[in-house]
Protein backbone atom coordinates (compact mmCIF):
# COMPACT_ATOMS: atom_id res chain seq x y z
CA UNK A 1 0.00 0.00 0.00
CA UNK A 2 1.52 3.89 -1.06
CA UNK A 3 -0.19 6.70 -0.03
CA UNK A 4 0.13 9.49 -3.41
CA UNK A 5 -0.86 13.02 -3.38
CA UNK A 6 -3.45 13.53 -5.91
CA UNK A 7 -1.65 16.96 -7.20
CA UNK A 8 1.98 16.80 -7.03
CA UNK A 9 2.08 12.57 -7.23
CA UNK A 10 4.80 12.09 -4.33
CA UNK A 11 4.56 8.61 -2.57
CA UNK A 12 4.74 7.51 0.60
CA UNK A 13 4.99 4.11 2.03
CA UNK A 14 3.36 5.22 5.32
CA UNK A 15 0.04 7.19 6.07
CA UNK A 16 -0.33 10.76 6.40
CA UNK A 17 -2.76 12.79 7.34
CA UNK A 18 -1.59 15.60 4.44
CA UNK A 19 0.95 16.38 1.95
CA UNK A 20 3.77 18.55 3.10
CA UNK A 21 3.87 20.60 -0.33
CA UNK A 22 0.18 20.58 -1.40
CA UNK A 23 -1.47 20.39 1.81
CA UNK A 24 -3.88 18.18 0.62
CA UNK A 25 -4.89 14.32 1.93
CA UNK A 26 -3.12 11.77 0.16
CA UNK A 27 -4.78 9.11 -1.63
CA UNK A 28 -4.40 5.28 -0.87
CA UNK A 29 -2.92 3.46 -3.85
CA UNK A 30 -2.76 -0.58 -3.90
CA UNK A 31 0.07 -2.22 -5.50
CA UNK A 32 -1.78 -5.66 -7.43
CA UNK A 33 1.34 -7.05 -8.73
CA UNK A 34 5.07 -7.22 -7.10
CA UNK A 35 8.29 -8.38 -8.91
CA UNK A 36 11.67 -9.22 -7.77
CA UNK A 37 14.73 -6.82 -8.19
CA UNK A 38 16.86 -7.59 -5.41
CA UNK A 39 17.61 -10.57 -3.16
CA UNK A 40 19.52 -11.06 -0.23
CA UNK A 41 20.48 -14.17 1.90
CA UNK A 42 20.43 -13.77 5.47
CA UNK A 43 22.04 -16.61 7.27
CA UNK A 44 22.87 -15.03 10.62
CA UNK A 45 19.67 -15.62 13.29
CA UNK A 46 18.88 -12.48 15.49
CA UNK A 47 16.26 -12.46 18.20
CA UNK A 48 13.46 -11.05 16.06
CA UNK A 49 13.88 -13.37 13.30
CA UNK A 50 15.72 -16.71 14.73
CA UNK A 51 14.77 -18.93 11.99
CA UNK A 52 17.62 -18.70 9.15
CA UNK A 53 18.02 -18.95 5.95
CA UNK A 54 15.58 -16.73 4.97
CA UNK A 55 15.75 -13.81 1.90
CA UNK A 56 15.35 -10.18 2.02
CA UNK A 57 13.48 -8.95 -0.99
CA UNK A 58 13.52 -5.79 -2.75
CA UNK A 59 9.91 -5.78 -4.83
CA UNK A 60 8.96 -3.50 -7.05
CA UNK A 61 5.01 -2.99 -8.46
CA UNK A 62 3.38 -1.92 -11.93
CA UNK A 63 3.90 2.21 -10.92
CA UNK A 64 7.90 1.18 -10.27
CA UNK A 65 7.41 1.28 -5.96
CA UNK A 66 9.79 0.09 -3.90
CA UNK A 67 10.07 -1.85 -0.73
CA UNK A 68 11.66 -4.39 1.37
CA UNK A 69 9.67 -7.95 2.07
CA UNK A 70 11.18 -10.91 4.24
CA UNK A 71 10.27 -14.36 2.65
CA UNK A 72 11.52 -17.89 3.99
CA UNK A 73 11.53 -18.87 -0.03
CA UNK A 74 13.56 -18.07 -2.33
CA UNK A 75 12.91 -15.64 -5.55
CA UNK A 76 15.02 -15.36 -8.16
CA UNK A 77 15.05 -11.38 -9.86
CA UNK A 78 12.77 -10.28 -11.96
CA UNK A 79 9.99 -13.34 -10.09
CA UNK A 80 6.69 -12.06 -9.21
CA UNK A 81 5.79 -12.20 -6.14
CA UNK A 82 1.75 -12.80 -4.92
CA UNK A 83 -0.25 -14.56 -2.35
CA UNK A 84 -3.33 -17.16 -3.31
CA UNK A 85 -6.57 -16.89 -1.66
CA UNK A 86 -7.67 -20.00 0.39
CA UNK A 87 -11.43 -20.34 1.08
CA UNK A 88 -10.97 -23.33 3.33
CA UNK A 89 -12.78 -22.75 7.05
CA UNK A 90 -9.60 -24.56 8.18
CA UNK A 91 -7.25 -21.67 6.79
CA UNK A 92 -5.51 -18.81 8.69
CA UNK A 93 -4.22 -16.03 7.17
CA UNK A 94 -1.36 -14.18 8.97
CA UNK A 95 -0.31 -10.19 7.67
CA UNK A 96 1.67 -8.02 9.05
CA UNK A 97 0.89 -4.39 10.09
CA UNK A 98 3.57 -2.52 8.70
CA UNK A 99 1.97 1.38 8.92
CA UNK A 100 -1.57 0.68 8.37
CA UNK A 101 -4.26 -1.67 10.04
CA UNK A 102 -6.79 -1.07 7.07
CA UNK A 103 -4.36 -2.13 4.91
CA UNK A 104 -3.44 -5.36 7.00
CA UNK A 105 -7.38 -6.50 7.51
CA UNK A 106 -7.98 -5.79 4.16
CA UNK A 107 -5.66 -8.52 3.18
CA UNK A 108 -6.21 -10.93 5.40
CA UNK A 109 -9.94 -10.74 4.45
CA UNK A 110 -9.04 -10.93 0.69
CA UNK A 111 -6.92 -13.92 1.71
CA UNK A 112 -9.78 -16.09 3.16
CA UNK A 113 -11.90 -15.32 0.45
CA UNK A 114 -13.79 -11.84 1.47
CA UNK A 115 -16.95 -11.02 3.06
CA UNK A 116 -19.72 -10.10 1.37
CA UNK A 117 -21.71 -7.45 3.34
CA UNK A 118 -24.79 -5.07 2.31
CA UNK A 119 -26.50 -2.01 4.15
CA UNK A 120 -29.16 -4.22 5.62
CA UNK A 121 -26.35 -6.75 7.13
CA UNK A 122 -26.63 -6.90 10.80
CA UNK A 123 -23.08 -7.05 12.18
CA UNK A 124 -22.17 -7.87 15.96
CA UNK A 125 -18.38 -7.38 16.65
CA UNK A 126 -16.91 -9.28 20.00
CA UNK A 127 -13.64 -7.89 20.54
CA UNK A 128 -11.90 -8.64 24.01
CA UNK A 129 -12.26 -6.78 27.18
CA UNK A 130 -11.62 -8.25 30.33
CA UNK A 131 -9.77 -5.25 32.23
CA UNK A 132 -10.34 -1.37 32.79
CA UNK A 133 -6.90 -1.14 31.47
CA UNK A 134 -5.06 1.43 29.13
CA UNK A 135 -4.45 -0.04 25.39
CA UNK A 136 -0.58 -0.24 25.62
CA UNK A 137 -0.51 -2.83 28.33
CA UNK A 138 -2.05 -5.67 25.68
CA UNK A 139 -4.98 -6.62 27.86
CA UNK A 140 -7.68 -6.18 25.86
CA UNK A 141 -8.59 -6.11 21.63
CA UNK A 142 -6.14 -2.74 20.44
CA UNK A 143 -8.44 0.03 20.01
CA UNK A 144 -7.52 1.00 16.91
CA UNK A 145 -7.69 -2.18 15.61
CA UNK A 146 -11.49 -2.29 16.80
CA UNK A 147 -11.99 0.98 15.19
CA UNK A 148 -10.50 -0.11 11.89
CA UNK A 149 -12.23 -3.29 11.60
CA UNK A 150 -15.71 -0.96 12.02
CA UNK A 151 -14.26 1.63 8.96
CA UNK A 152 -13.50 -1.64 6.95
CA UNK A 153 -17.16 -2.57 7.53
CA UNK A 154 -18.81 0.60 6.30
CA UNK A 155 -16.08 1.23 3.93
CA UNK A 156 -17.63 -2.82 2.24
CA UNK A 157 -21.76 -0.93 2.49
CA UNK A 158 -22.53 -1.46 6.07
CA UNK A 159 -24.72 1.12 8.13
CA UNK A 160 -23.12 1.97 11.65
CA UNK A 161 -26.54 1.22 12.67
CA UNK A 162 -26.85 -2.31 12.07
CA UNK A 163 -23.11 -2.73 13.86
CA UNK A 164 -22.52 -3.30 17.68
CA UNK A 165 -19.92 -4.21 19.75
CA UNK A 166 -20.39 -6.23 22.01
CA UNK A 167 -19.12 -7.26 25.94
CA UNK A 168 -20.05 -8.77 29.24
CA UNK A 169 -18.09 -8.65 32.54
CA UNK A 170 -17.84 -12.42 34.02
CA UNK A 171 -16.38 -9.79 37.37
CA UNK A 172 -17.64 -7.57 39.56
CA UNK A 173 -16.06 -4.86 37.27
CA UNK A 174 -19.07 -3.14 35.17
CA UNK A 175 -18.93 -3.62 31.81
CA UNK A 176 -19.21 0.44 31.30
CA UNK A 177 -16.06 1.05 33.05
CA UNK A 178 -13.64 -1.43 30.91
CA UNK A 179 -15.17 0.03 27.94
CA UNK A 180 -14.22 3.58 28.74
CA UNK A 181 -10.44 2.85 30.26
CA UNK A 182 -10.01 0.57 27.02
CA UNK A 183 -11.18 3.32 24.72
CA UNK A 184 -13.88 0.93 23.01
CA UNK A 185 -16.78 3.83 23.93
CA UNK A 186 -14.72 6.49 22.18
CA UNK A 187 -14.13 4.41 19.29
CA UNK A 188 -17.96 3.65 19.01
CA UNK A 189 -19.23 6.90 19.98
CA UNK A 190 -17.00 8.07 16.92
CA UNK A 191 -17.93 5.54 14.53
CA UNK A 192 -21.74 5.90 15.95
CA UNK A 193 -22.44 2.20 16.83
CA UNK A 194 -24.18 0.75 19.52
CA UNK A 195 -21.77 -0.56 22.13
CA UNK A 196 -23.79 -3.77 23.71
CA UNK A 197 -24.00 -5.44 27.28
CA UNK A 198 -24.48 -8.60 26.57
CA UNK A 199 -25.55 -9.52 30.20
CA UNK A 200 -29.05 -7.81 29.23
CA UNK A 201 -29.87 -9.56 26.56
CA UNK A 202 -32.27 -12.46 25.77
CA UNK A 203 -30.11 -15.73 26.47
CA UNK A 204 -31.39 -19.55 24.69
CA UNK A 205 -30.75 -22.90 25.91
CA UNK A 206 -28.74 -25.11 23.95
CA UNK A 207 -27.55 -29.00 24.97
CA UNK A 208 -25.01 -30.59 23.64
CA UNK A 209 -24.50 -34.33 25.26
CA UNK A 210 -24.56 -33.49 28.92
CA UNK A 211 -23.77 -30.10 28.69
CA UNK A 212 -26.18 -27.29 28.95
CA UNK A 213 -25.48 -23.51 27.81
CA UNK A 214 -27.50 -20.04 27.71
CA UNK A 215 -26.05 -18.57 24.92
CA UNK A 216 -26.81 -14.87 23.93
CA UNK A 217 -29.92 -14.84 21.37
CA UNK A 218 -27.86 -11.73 19.68
CA UNK A 219 -25.77 -14.49 18.46
CA UNK A 220 -28.53 -15.94 16.22
CA UNK A 221 -30.26 -12.68 14.96
CA UNK A 222 -26.79 -11.38 13.13
CA UNK A 223 -25.99 -11.50 9.18
CA UNK A 224 -22.06 -11.77 10.22
CA UNK A 225 -20.33 -11.98 13.60
CA UNK A 226 -17.04 -11.03 14.52
CA UNK A 227 -14.84 -12.55 16.99
CA UNK A 228 -12.05 -9.75 17.67
CA UNK A 229 -9.85 -11.54 20.47
CA UNK A 230 -6.48 -10.64 21.77
CA UNK A 231 -3.76 -12.95 21.00
CA UNK A 232 -2.06 -13.19 24.11
CA UNK A 233 0.20 -15.69 26.22
CA UNK A 234 -1.38 -17.10 29.50
CA UNK A 235 0.44 -18.48 32.40
CA UNK A 236 -1.32 -21.98 32.70
CA UNK A 237 -3.67 -22.08 29.19
CA UNK A 238 -0.14 -21.42 26.88
CA UNK A 239 -2.54 -18.92 24.72
CA UNK A 240 -5.21 -17.17 25.64
CA UNK A 241 -7.20 -16.29 22.62
CA UNK A 242 -9.85 -17.22 19.65
CA UNK A 243 -11.22 -19.58 21.63
CA UNK A 244 -11.50 -18.23 25.09
CA UNK A 245 -12.98 -15.00 23.80
CA UNK A 246 -15.91 -16.58 22.35
CA UNK A 247 -17.63 -17.83 25.82
CA UNK A 248 -18.22 -13.83 26.36
CA UNK A 249 -21.78 -15.05 24.59
CA UNK A 250 -22.30 -17.27 27.35
CA UNK A 251 -25.00 -16.26 29.91
CA UNK A 252 -22.48 -15.87 33.09
CA UNK A 253 -23.88 -18.33 35.90
CA UNK A 254 -24.22 -20.53 32.83
CA UNK A 255 -20.51 -20.33 32.40
CA UNK A 256 -18.92 -20.22 36.05
CA UNK A 257 -20.88 -23.45 36.55
CA UNK A 258 -19.30 -25.32 33.93
CA UNK A 259 -16.02 -23.49 34.28
CA UNK A 260 -16.13 -24.89 37.86
CA UNK A 261 -16.78 -28.50 36.28
CA UNK A 262 -14.92 -28.90 32.87
CA UNK A 263 -11.83 -27.09 31.54
CA UNK A 264 -12.21 -24.42 28.88
CA UNK A 265 -11.30 -27.09 26.41
CA UNK A 266 -14.00 -29.61 27.04
CA UNK A 267 -16.51 -26.46 27.27
CA UNK A 268 -15.61 -25.32 23.51
CA UNK A 269 -15.48 -28.29 22.33
CA UNK A 270 -19.25 -28.41 23.32
CA UNK A 271 -20.11 -25.12 22.53
CA UNK A 272 -18.87 -24.67 19.21
CA UNK A 273 -21.63 -27.49 18.06
CA UNK A 274 -24.35 -25.16 18.78
CA UNK A 275 -22.64 -22.10 17.43
CA UNK A 276 -23.68 -20.80 14.28
CA UNK A 277 -21.19 -21.84 11.53
CA UNK A 278 -20.34 -18.26 9.61
CA UNK A 279 -18.26 -16.65 12.93
CA UNK A 280 -15.23 -15.06 11.29
CA UNK A 281 -12.29 -14.40 13.79
CA UNK A 282 -9.77 -11.57 13.69
CA UNK A 283 -6.98 -12.17 15.75
CA UNK A 284 -4.95 -9.54 16.69
CA UNK A 285 -1.15 -9.60 17.99
CA UNK A 286 -0.18 -6.16 18.09
CA UNK A 287 1.42 -5.86 21.73
CA UNK A 288 1.60 -9.54 22.78
CA UNK A 289 1.62 -9.88 26.33
CA UNK A 290 4.21 -12.52 27.75
CA UNK A 291 3.66 -14.57 31.37
CA UNK A 292 5.90 -11.73 32.89
CA UNK A 293 3.69 -8.95 32.02
CA UNK A 294 5.81 -7.14 29.61
CA UNK A 295 4.59 -6.34 26.54
CA UNK A 296 6.21 -6.95 22.84
CA UNK A 297 5.32 -5.49 20.00
CA UNK A 298 4.88 -8.11 17.49
CA UNK A 299 2.06 -6.19 14.81
CA UNK A 300 0.35 -8.97 13.26
CA UNK A 301 -2.99 -9.85 12.35
CA UNK A 302 -4.65 -13.54 11.70
CA UNK A 303 -8.33 -14.12 10.39
CA UNK A 304 -9.84 -17.60 9.76
CA UNK A 305 -13.12 -19.69 10.68
CA UNK A 306 -11.53 -22.06 12.74
CA UNK A 307 -10.51 -20.51 16.59
CA UNK A 308 -8.57 -23.93 17.64
CA UNK A 309 -6.18 -23.41 14.20
CA UNK A 310 -5.99 -19.54 14.92
CA UNK A 311 -4.82 -20.43 18.70
CA UNK A 312 -2.11 -22.89 17.71
CA UNK A 313 -0.68 -20.80 14.61
CA UNK A 314 -0.46 -18.49 17.15
CA UNK A 315 1.20 -20.55 19.52
CA UNK A 316 3.48 -21.84 16.58
CA UNK A 317 3.92 -17.94 15.81
CA UNK A 318 5.37 -17.53 19.47
CA UNK A 319 7.11 -20.70 19.59
CA UNK A 320 5.53 -21.92 22.57
CA UNK A 321 6.30 -25.38 24.06
CA UNK A 322 4.07 -25.12 26.58
CA UNK A 323 0.19 -25.93 25.11
CA UNK A 324 -2.99 -27.36 26.42
CA UNK A 325 -4.09 -30.88 25.29
CA UNK A 326 -6.26 -29.56 22.47
CA UNK A 327 -3.91 -27.65 20.90
CA UNK A 328 -0.95 -30.67 21.17
CA UNK A 329 -3.44 -32.35 19.32
CA UNK A 330 -3.93 -30.12 16.27
CA UNK A 331 -0.93 -30.52 13.86
CA UNK A 332 0.23 -27.18 12.67
CA UNK A 333 1.34 -29.30 9.09
CA UNK A 334 -2.38 -30.02 8.71
CA UNK A 335 -3.63 -26.27 8.83
CA UNK A 336 -3.49 -24.03 5.51
CA UNK A 337 -1.59 -21.10 6.05
CA UNK A 338 -2.01 -18.20 3.85
CA UNK A 339 -0.48 -14.89 3.18
CA UNK A 340 2.94 -14.52 5.32
CA UNK A 341 4.47 -18.56 5.98
CA UNK A 342 4.82 -18.99 9.76
CA UNK A 343 8.76 -19.21 9.60
CA UNK A 344 8.93 -15.72 8.08
CA UNK A 345 6.95 -14.22 11.31
CA UNK A 346 8.27 -16.65 13.98
CA UNK A 347 9.30 -14.93 17.04
CA UNK A 348 11.23 -16.35 20.30
CA UNK A 349 8.75 -14.62 22.74
CA UNK A 350 10.35 -15.58 25.86
CA UNK A 351 13.77 -13.67 24.96
CA UNK A 352 12.40 -10.72 23.14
Amino acid sequence: MFYQCPKCKTCWQHPISKCPNCFVQPERIRSNKAKVIGVSRVIIPTLTHPIVPYFALVLEDERGNRWAQKSVKEYKVGEEVSFDSESSPEAVAIWRVKYDILEAIEKIVELIGGIKINQNSKIIILPTLIFPAHPYLGENTNPQVLDTVIKFLIQKGAKAENIKVAGQSFDEIPIEVSAKKSQFLQVCTENKVGLLDLAKTKFVKKTADSFNFEISAELYEQDIIINLPTLNIHPKLGVSGATENIFKFLNKRSYLALKYLFASEQIFSKINESLPENILTVGEAMNVQKKNKFTVLLSFVLAGYNMVNMDRVFAEICMLDSLPEYLKKTKIENIPVIGRKIKEVQFNIETI
